[in-house]
């Protein structure tokens, strides 16, 4: 299911997640945005339309500014964010430059969805930027966002530019391979989950385990999404983004991944 729901799809989000773009030593994986970059520039190729939700801005801080690491209050963090989207997006770009693409920011708050001049504007800037051929990066503007208005994680977020770009398909990728019956990192016997065609159904037979220690959602958030684009049928795949061209192999068939479908 998982290749012909990208054969199919002509606009795509990508979702990445903290814990994905990041390397083992917690700096951004540079080789993997390169890789990915590769692979999006083939779907593009093929006439295909990308837009990504990346996440990474406070990884890329701490990675810039590492005498705040353990700085805990909110104006360090938005500090760190500030710094670090800068790291992040010319990251991307230069991934992207090698394929003879540019990439455009756009940060957004809770806010912004939910008035409807800001959403039409955001409407609008997306498709000019995808129709002259720019691939949109989307994030959180963490620099002002508090609890008051943070959207809550990128989960959401991509879920919510999935269905204000009206996609054909939404591909989460984490650092698990897809939705398990049980958390694998602590369960040996846990079973992954092919396909979702029942979401509540599934959310009552599943154990949710907790989020991640770099990211903010875990697996509870990333149902969420799946909830929210599949409200407007759109798809979503789940699957494991670090794995060797991931993309690629789940187009082939070669990597598991989990469908959720209406």
């Amino acid at each position: 299911m998982i290749p012909k729901l990208i054969a199919e799809a002509r606009k795509i989000v990508f979702k990445f997640g903290s814990n994905t773009l990041a390397g083992g030593d917690g700096k951004i994986n540079l080789f993997f945005l390169e890789e990915f970059a590769d692979q999006a520039a083939a779907l593009i190729r093929e006439g295909k339309q990308v837009v990504i939700v990346s996440s990474g801005a406070q990884v890329a801080g701490l990675s810039t500014m590492e005498k705040w690491a353990r700085k805990q209050d909110i104006h360090y963090r938005q500090a760190l964010c500030a710094v670090g989207q800068v790291v992040l997006m010319d990251a991307w770009r230069r991934a992207f430059e090698k394929q003879k693409l540019r990439i455009g920011q756009i940060l957004l708050t809770r806010d912004d969805f939910c008035d409807n001049t800001r959403t039409l504007n955001m409407r609008n800037t997306l498709f000019t930027l995808v129709d002259e051929g720019i691939i949109p990066i989307i994030n959180e503007n963490d620099t002002v966002s508090v609890e008051e208005i943070k959207i809550g994680e990128n989960d959401t977020l991509a879920a919510q530019s999935a269905i204000l770009w009206s996609a054909d398909l939404l591909i989460l990728f984490s650092d698990i391979d897809g939705l398990y019956n049980k958390n694998p990192k602590e369960f040996a016997g846990a079973e992954l989950v092919g396909e979702v065609r029942d979401l509540e159904a599934t959310r009552k037979n599943i154990s949710i385990g907790a989020a991640n220690s770099f990211g903010t959602g875990g697996i509870a958030t990333k149902l969420d999404a799946a909830r929210q684009a599949l409200s407007y049928g759109i798809p979503m795949i789940l699957a494991h983004g670090g794995r060797p061209r991931a993309l690629e192999a789940l187009a082939a068939g070669t990597q598991r991944g989990t469908a959720f479908l209406a």
